[in-house]
């Protein structure tokens, strides 16, 4: 199967996304352990399907997830894929009591994260994100979770922005300059914090997860255009937000990582049912509708299980009457200046 790509170029550097990606969260037992044998053959599915983009990340399975995509890709030639990892964390040795994301991570290091958003903190974990990797160089480097969500207020988040801009940004930078990295930009579950960073610095890339969807198109109100005017290409995680535009609103879907509220289940059947009149699975709009905008580069769900990816490679050949987007923007269920 052939995969469509794009290509992202800025100032002299370009990179080839292909439209589906790989997010490797769930290679790090997210919520359930699986295999290295699961995990191997879900990633080879990808590429065989025409995936070439990857994304982890140090939290991703405390680490388990980057040394998993280290083992598949040993032996694939490096000029094929793109490979990004994040920044932003570090991660300790502790006992297993007390390490992180207990309920969350299954079956993984006992390793607790330490944010550290200053110079050398991006230094040191882009240099064990290279050994966990076994590669000699990532393309894109993500700050990682530079957000409320993830730092639990607007004041804690102005601090963690503050160490950034003044010390990892400054890695960044270095790195870019001296070509170990090709793009470098933010991991982030909101887009407020993208835009002010890109309104205050030099940025390449940004990976939005889960607020440009087909149920949220917040983004377009400022972010997505400044993007566009920059030239900065934006990477689509979470497009099926957290797992609802891919089950439909069954009982106990999951949205934005916890159960999905009544509000957010009743507006997933309007989309859904609307997507049925058109012959259309719910999962493959949810995945071509944020490819529509010309800034975003790839899209990339996460698998883990062999009938996750196949959805995905099916979703990525779908073909999408015009007329769905018609409708839902009718309806009132898709913004009106949404590109499709």
């Amino acid at each position: 199967m052939a995969i469509n790509t794009r290509t992202w170029a800025r100032d002299g550097r370009s990179l080839t996304f292909t439209e589906l990606g790989f997010g490797s969260a769930p290679l790090g037992n997210l919520y359930r352990a699986i295999s290295d044998e699961e995990a191997q053959a879900i990633l080879e599915a990808a590429w065989a399907g025409g995936a070439r983009y990857f994304d982890t990340a140090p939290l991703y399975g405390l680490g388990l997830s980057e040394t998993r995509i280290n083992r598949f890709l040993r032996g694939k030639p490096r000029d094929e894929y793109v490979l990004s990892t994040k920044v932003g964390r570090l991660l300790k040795a502790t006992t297993e009591q007390k390490r992180t994301g207990h309920g969350k991570w299954f079956d993984v290091p006992a390793r607790a994260e330490v944010y550290d958003y200053g110079y050398d903190g991006v230094m040191r974990s882009f240099e064990f994100s290279l050994e966990r990797l076994g590669v000699d160089r990532v393309d894109i480097l993500f700050v990682h979770d530079i957000d409320v969500f993830n730092h639990g207020s607007q004041a804690a988040l102005d601090e963690k922005l503050a160490e950034f801009m003044g010390g990892g940004y400054r890695a960044l930078l270095k790195l870019r300059d001296e070509g170990v990295i090709t793009a470098f930009g933010a991991g982030v579950n909101e887009w407020r914090p993208c835009q002010w960073m890109l309104e205050r610095g030099d940025f390449d890339l940004f990976l939005l997860a889960g607020r440009y969807t087909l149920l949220e198109q917040e983004a377009l109100q400022s972010f997505l255009p400044l993007c566009r005017r920059r030239g900065v290409g934006v990477v689509i995680g979470g497009a099926y937000n957290s797992g609802i535009l891919a089950t439909g609103p069954k009982p106990g879907a999951f949205y934005n990582y916890d159960p999905a509220p009544e509000l957010v289940l009743e507006r997933v059947a309007r989309i859904e049912a609307i997507c049925r009149r058109h012959g259309v699975r719910l999962v493959d709009a949810a995945f071509r509708f944020p490819l529509h905008h010309p800034v975003v580069v790839s899209v990339i769900p996460g698998g883990q299980g062999m009938a996750e990816m196949e959805s995905n490679l099916a979703a990525a050949a779908a073909k999408i009457p015009a007329a769905l987007w018609s409708e839902l923007k009718a309806e009132g269920l898709m913004r009106a200046d949404a590109p499709v």
